[in-house]
């Protein structure tokens, strides 16, 4: 089955017939248009249908088109999906091992790359064991041992601060970045631009990334590892502890990552990509999210639940 972070459209031209397809969250964008011909466009930016089709959409995540079957049709279609809540008990060691496994893959790599690191519990599980495991790979061969990692932010603000410290603890080569409130209101007409959404939060979201991703582009990174995801897999959402009972936490969690793609997905690829920069987000990997999400829900509605996962993925780096 296909893994990874794609969207394609790939011709037969013995036939002229075709195939599009999308990953399995919507970490890449897709779109699909019908023109007023009955021609049917694809594209990775809305901007470049709008002149030629009467409708479009993003694609769907997880589904292939063909031109032969017509229609979409679903490929990835986990577990976690059905109705039925997961009830296997919270194993640390086979979370871990799962963890560690999408971030390893994800170093796999031959431009130079970093970690994005804001100092919060997603972003420094990604740099701890993506920083444990760079020696070992190839891509330390090339670019060296020591990871790089990134961070923006407001003059003094906690964010910066935070991640100034993980860095220190996990030894990275830290750029550390600031920029202006000036600086983000001036930047939003060309984010908006890139990103094509009005989305309040995800512009918000999107504005320092934006400028992020500029500057580390000059450093002469292409490629950077991300944090995005776990919230929407482990709850981590303020309004999660209001959650009544377990089934509809599970439910809300399902509901969140499906529209990965409108938001945090979104934000994340377009935000980098405006620059020329990719984004690889570890927490969203197929097996990560199999073995995450078939844990009983009743383990992620305890509070201090993301400090467990925390501990037992970064305990090696202590002894």
């Amino acid at each position: 089955m296909l893994d990874g972070m794609f969207s394609f459209v790939l011709l037969d031209t013995r036939d002229k017939s075709f195939i599009a397809a999308r990953d399995a969250i919507g970490v890449t964008p897709l779109y699909m248009g019908w023109g007023l011909d009955g021609s049917i466009w694809f594209a990775s930016e809305m901007k470049a249908l709008s002149d030629d089709c009467e409708r479009f959409i993003s694609f769907p995540p997880g589904h292939i088109y063909s031109s032969k079957q017509g229609g979409l049709r679903r490929w990835y279609n986990p577990p976690c999906y059905s109705e039925q809540i997961p009830s296997n008990p919270y194993d640390p060691l086979v979370l871990r091992k799962a963890f560690e496994k999408a971030v390893v893959k994800r170093l796999m790599t031959d431009v130079p790359f970093g970690v994005l690191l804001s100092g919060g519990l997603d972003s420094s599980l990604v740099a701890a064991v993506a920083s444990r495991y760079l020696a070992d790979s190839e891509a330390a061969c090339q670019w060296g041992s020591q990871l790089h990692s990134f961070c923006i932010g407001l003059e003094g603000s906690p964010d910066l601060k935070a991640a100034r410290e993980v860095a220190d603890y996990l030894g990275t080569r830290h750029h550390e970045f600031h920029f202006t409130v000036q600086e983000g209101i001036d930047a939003l007409e060309e984010v908006i631009y890139h990103i094509e959404t009005y989305d309040v939060t995800t512009i918000r979201a999107s504005t320092p990334m934006f400028l992020m991703s500029r500057k580390i582009k000059s450093l002469g990174v292409k490629m950077v590892i991300s944090g995005e995801g776990s919230d929407e897999i482990f709850g981590g959402y303020l309004y999660f502890h209001k959650a009544p009972n377990k089934e509809e936490f599970h439910q809300e969690t399902c509901r969140k990552i499906k529209a990965l793609h409108l938001y945090d997905c979104l934000r994340a690829n377009k935000s980098t990509s405006a620059w020329g920069v990719e984004a690889r987000v570890p927490f969203l990997d197929k097996e990560f999210i199999n073995t995450a999400m078939s844990i009983d829900p009743e383990w992620k509605m305890v509070w201090e639940f993301s400090y467990i996962v925390l501990h037992f993925i970064l305990w090696p780096l202590a002894v």
